[in-house]
């Protein structure tokens, strides 16, 4: 199994989650380690300088494939 080290959030580039409402309530991802390492670095846009999560790719879809996601947004 290939563990990846995220040292540096900043140089990695940061898009809205597709799956965040339309409000200021929005969850950021990266694409730029997927195809790398299958992680997808997840973290709040009113927040960027604070705490990051690292899903692998299939954690990442399974999680916004199911109900746990909505309950983020409410």
């Amino acid at each position: 199994m290939h563990t990846a080290h995220i040292t540096d959030f900043d140089s990695i580039t940061w898009r809205k989650s597709t799956h965040s409402g339309n409000g200021t309530d929005c969850v950021e991802v990266s694409d730029d380690l997927i195809k790398p390492d299958g992680l997808v670095p997840v973290r709040d846009s009113k927040n960027p300088s604070g705490p990051k999560v690292v899903f692998t790719e299939m954690a990442w879809s399974t999680f916004v494939h199911s109900g746990y996601a909505r309950e983020f947004t409410a």
